[in-house]
């Protein structure tokens, strides 16, 4: 998820690349189907000229994650830690399909919207160095992975994007009816930013019990 940084990191790349190719992966994960429904609806309130349309590719992984919570619904709680949502894996699949289809449409630079706040094994500078040069002798392709807001925080993120519109954006765990639950993890992280950037949240939220 984190839709905060994805949508600063692609507005900020269409002002500084001649094209950019958006790439949504779907794992099989509970929040999918209202993440790239908001996805959509960002993509076309920015559309341009230099926007390729969005390809959505297929990586099922509900066999391996079983009942993990995000596939269950069963998410962590609006105060929990960045910890409590760890996906072991993810990043490692996502980054390989994604720089496969780069790779054979000879797009040299894959863009992360990794934060200073992830705090996952593979989210560090280590991992992304090893799985670039693995990716580019496996691919036999120059792929570089880039995380150019690795040591930002969230709030720094909305600040950077308050011209975009944020408020069609999604990155809850368990959306209600295409609305931000308000209630888990994800939810908190959002509404804690938009206050910590002194920017008003323009979210709709589907229970406001935490949110004053």
């Amino acid at each position: 998820m984190g839709s905060h940084a994805i949508v600063v990191l692609l507005g900020e790349a269409l002002r500084k690349s001649r094209t950019v190719q958006p790439v949504y992966m779907r794992a099989g994960l509970r929040w999918e189907k209202a993440e790239l429904r908001a996805l959509r609806r960002f993509l076309r309130a920015i559309r341009s000229p230099r926007l390729r349309p969005l390809v959505v590719l297929e990586m099922p992984m509900r066999e391996v994650y079983g009942d993990h919570w995000s596939t269950t619904g069963r998410v962590p709680g609006f105060h929990a830690t960045d910890a409590s949502v760890y996906i072991r894996g993810r990043n490692i699949m996502l980054f390989a399909k994604a720089a496969a289809f780069c790779a054979l449409r000879r797009l040299p630079v894959l863009l992360l919207g990794i934060l200073s706040a992830n705090p996952f094994p593979d989210g560090s500078p280590e991992f992304l160095r090893a799985m670039e040069r693995a990716l580019a002798r496996g691919l036999a392709a120059p792929i570089r992975l880039r995380a150019p807001f690795r040591r930002l925080t969230k709030d720094r993120i909305i600040r950077r994007g308050r011209g975009l519109p944020l408020g069609l954006t999604l990155s809850c765990s368990a959306p209600r009816r295409g609305l931000h639950c308000g209630v888990c993890v994800k939810c908190g992280e959002r509404a804690k930013a938009f206050r910590r950037a002194g920017v008003p949240d323009p979210t709709t939220y589907a229970d406001r019990r935490y949110l004053g």
